[in-house]
């Protein structure tokens, strides 16, 4: 299974998340504490099926959160729906967003290079 999920992550630019059992909820949550963690660059996280996620999201707020285990931001990592639309238009609309931000990431890593430019040119000073 480690590369399985190795190969998930690696190639992943969103999870939709179907119910399963323990395999999905190995799979779900390595990806989930990953994202939490930054150990890897966010991607959106659908899970499809409210009443079949309903109870373990339950668990999430009344028992983890509560207990302060995680943060009230680490549930907005995912959503969770019933309709087929509205995940691929989250995906959508969040793997477009993170482009946007990394290219303002690298026009702003570029223009700080440009001001150290002189730094780095031999001969100059």
């Amino acid at each position: 299974f480690f590369a399985r999920k190795v190969m998930f992550v690696k190639y992943a630019v969103g999870y939709v998340v179907l119910p399963g059992g323990f395999g999905t909820l190995d799979e779900l949550f390595e990806a989930l504490t990953l994202i939490q963690t930054d150990k890897l660059e966010s991607f959106p996280v659908v899970l499809i099926g409210r009443e079949y996620w309903g109870g373990l999201l339950d668990w999430l707020r009344e028992t983890v959160l509560e207990q302060g285990m995680i943060a009230a931001e680490d549930l907005d990592i995912f959503m969770v729906t019933d309709d087929p639309q509205e995940a691929a238009d989250y995906i959508a609309k969040t793997y477009r967003r993170g482009l946007r931000e990394k290219e303002r990431a690298s026009t702003e890593r570029a223009r700080k290079r440009g001001q150290f430019k002189h730094l780095f040119q031999r001969g100059k000073s």
